[in-house]
């Protein structure tokens, strides 16, 4: 990466069609005015404009908090495409989601063409996501393919490979999502041949990074730029390590979720998959190039048999499934060293035969895999950085998950607040718990992940960039004067001086949104709650007529709460859990009157306008539980510096998680409805007041009766 050198020119500058002003572009009689968009003119986003485009110019990093609906996608396109295409100075745009990857580039991107022109903009994910033809081929010739299911999936995908431009697994509609097929036939780099691979020329990576080469803009999304980063820091700055082609500056939409993407790239983790897949890929490779020896089919079976024992043999809560700190790994090593030493040692022999195939272009790939996994294993048992935290995590696999949703089993953990509780740390033998679910799959994950992620960012991300930009619509937390600002996301990221900008929101929130408060709810944790909320719940549904998002943080409460309203609304009623997340959406949208139970996952990175979603109801200040790892850790750290954890990390996180939360409810101009906020705390703590100075100017009340008149407009309708 480098800041400061020109990039060579991408293509001919005497055919390129100068850009639009800002102003020209962006004021009233402009270019945006004059084109098909519904045009408003939004001061906020011409501010937003101006001051991305004066800090590349000033080689300075902004923070600009953009409210919902300044329409802030064209606010930083503009400039960053002037400034690509003047400068001849890349530019990578990183989004949050897939989803807003996708409108960037198939719906942003063209409308900006229909008024400038030819544009060169690429569109980049993770290698994972495109067919290796290498391996295609290979598994051509040599099948090796599990039931009728997935012979026919192969077939399909023969075909698909003859026409597409982009082998992007997305176009393959009848691919399910957790394919075991796609596995076999995805472009990870850990087993990719590079440059001496038969189908370097014709390989969709090989093309979609000369495509990036060649264009102005770079989208991607912050899973692709942050693993990218981290092989990069890992390769210590060598050529052609990672994916992403040089660029000058950086934008990030959706920024509020880097802490927790960065701390998951720049950590380690290791899981009983990743012994499984390189035993699985060293016996098909090898085996279907003719050249797999005795000796290496013995070495992936005791590979097998060993990393299994090791798995097995790490501490495990009572409730087996989720998360706990790995605190006394001194004293695993001196009860079970022998299962690390011989899952390391069956590495070691892996390597050793993979040596003696020298001529085998795919041996060394697979050797440098056993390698990885050897010395990963090794920092995670025997490291004393204090900088991370070691933790273990079983999940639950599809059959597990299944049987989940089938008998509705109760508390699985999501990252708002269901996380182990401090006894199922405390306990924690050197062995599964007997009360696993039998007969059915969990996977088993050892992670350490940095604990301050602050100095990492300052060396790897902005001392390497001359302009990073985080934007978001959700990045400020009010301060003790009420002001919202910056200062959680400065300190947790280490963005060095940044030039700041808060621009409001386009929407009238006071008219067009009221917050309802009720008044008698007890606390969380108290007896009465649920048959309170129950009660609340209903009423305001009953109102709104459904049309609504229930959002909960935890998934317990949110299937006793759904379970309980089952029979006492006439509306239909949609549950996270029994069918994927885009299935319910669609659902959602086209069933009239539907109300949707969710948790995390539907908290953010979804847009639904229009009266079908009317109100947005949340049982619970959405705290991180303490006692998960990642947080207790953060927060120890925080206490031991003389900080205030509760106040500088947990409050925090909580403001941007509500914001995320309601925000998915006004989307648009026309948008109006309630918001609905269960948990008594906003009103009767001290924090609380952070929380309500946090949020838009809603109009709030504590009065049923308001929330009636508010409807009373649109009853008839």
């Amino acid at each position: 990466m480098s800041a400061v050198t020109p990039l060579p020119p991408l293509h001919d500058p005497a055919a390129e069609q100068k850009l639009p002003s800002l102003y020209d572009f962006f004021h009233p009689g402009g270019l945006l005015a004059k084109s098909t968009l519904a045009f408003e003119h939004r001061p906020g986003q011409y501010k937003m404009a101006q001051t991305i485009e004066q800090c590349f110019n000033d080689r300075r990093h902004l923070i600009v908090e953009a409210g919902t609906g300044t329409g802030k996608t064209l606010a930083y396109l503009l400039p960053a495409l002037k400034r690509a295409r003047e400068q001849k100075q890349r530019i990578i745009i990183s989004t949050g989601t897939k989803n807003l990857q996708e409108q960037l580039f198939f719906k942003d991107i063209p409308f900006l063409e229909s008024i400038l022109g030819p544009l060169k903009v690429c569109y980049m994910k993770g290698r994972a996501n495109y067919l290796c033809k290498q391996k295609l081929y290979a598994l051509r010739d040599n099948p090796i393919l599990s039931g009728l299911e997935e012979i026919d999936q192969f077939h399909h995908i023969l075909t698909w490979e003859k026409t597409t431009a982009t082998g992007d697994r997305a176009e393959v509609n009848t691919l399910p999502e957790h394919s075991p097929l796609w596995h076999k036939l995805d472009a990870r780099s850990e087993v990719c041949l590079g440059q001496s691979c038969p189908n370097w020329e014709p390989c969709y990576i090989t093309s979609m990074r000369r495509k990036a080469l060649e264009s102005d803009i770079v989208i991607v999304n912050h899973h692709l730029f942050f693993a990218d980063l981290s092989i990069k820091q890992q390769a210590a700055g060598a050529p052609d390590a990672g994916i992403l082609p040089e660029a000058a500056a950086v934008i990030f939409d959706e920024a509020h979720e880097l802490e927790d993407v960065a701390s998951q790239y720049f950590g380690i983790a290791l899981s009983n998959a990743r012994f499984d897949e390189l035993a699985r890929d060293t016996e098909s490779m090898l085996r279907a190039k003719g050249v797999s020896t005795s000796a290496i089919e013995s070495a992936t079976s005791t590979l097998r048999e060993r990393s299994k024992l090791f798995f097995s043999s790490l501490p495990a809560g009572p409730s087996h499934l989720g998360r706990l700190e790995f605190t006394d790994r001194a004293d695993f090593l001196e009860a079970r060293g022998d299962a690390y030493l011989a899952a390391s040692n069956s590495l070691l022999r892996l390597e050793s035969e993979l040596e003696q195939l020298r001529e085998v272009e795919e041996a060394s790939g697979l050797r440098k895999r056993a390698a990885d996994i050897r010395h990963h294993m090794k920092f995670l048992l025997e490291s004393d950085d204090p900088n991370n935290v070691f933790w273990i995590e079983r999940r639950a696999t599809s059959g597990l998950r299944n049987a989940v949703r089938a008998t509705t089993l109760s508390s699985q953990p999501t990252p708002l607040s269901s996380r182990p509780e401090r006894s199922e740390v405390e306990r924690s033998p050197y062995s599964p718990s007997s009360t696993a679910p039998q007969n059915l799959a969990f996977s088993t994950h050892l992670q350490a992940t940095p604990i301050d992620v602050s100095t990492l960012l300052a060396e790897t991300l902005f001392a390497n960039y001359a302009t990073v930009v985080l934007t978001s619509a959700t990045l400020t937390v009010a301060q003790s004067d009420g002001v919202p600002g910056f200062a959680h996301l400065k300190k947790r990221l280490g963005i060095p001086f940044p030039k700041e900008l808060v621009v409001p929101s386009h929407f009238d929130y006071a008219r067009q949104a009221l917050l309802y408060l009720p008044p008698t709810m007890p606390a969380p944790r108290h007896p009465d709650f649920i048959p309170q909320a129950t009660e609340k719940i209903r009423r305001v549904l009953e109102i709104t007529r459904g049309r609504a998002f229930c959002l909960f943080t935890s998934h317990a409460q949110m299937r006793e709460l759904h379970d309980r309203l089952l029979t006492q609304l006439p509306y239909p009623l949609l549950m996270q859990g029994t069918a994927p997340r885009h299935v319910l959406l669609q659902q959602f949208r086209e069933t009239p009157n539907a109300v949707l139970f969710g948790t995390s996952s539907f908290w953010q990175g979804i847009d639904v306008q229009g009266e079908q979603l009317s109100c947005v109801i949340i049982d619970k200040l959405p705290f991180a539980v303490p006692t998960d790892p990642i947080m207790k850790a953060r927060t120890d750290a925080i206490t031991a510096a003389g900080g205030n954890a509760f106040n500088d990390l947990q409050v925090p996180q909580a403001v941007i998680a509500l914001k995320q939360g309601f925000g998915r409810l006004i989307r648009s101009l026309s948008d109006r409805g309630v918001l609905m906020l269960l948990d008594p705390r906003i009103r009767t703590t001290r924090y609380g007041a952070t929380f309500l100075d946090s949020l838009p100017a809603y109009r709030r009340t504590d009065d049923i009766t308001e929330v009636e008149r508010f409807f009373e407009p649109t009853k008839a309708s």
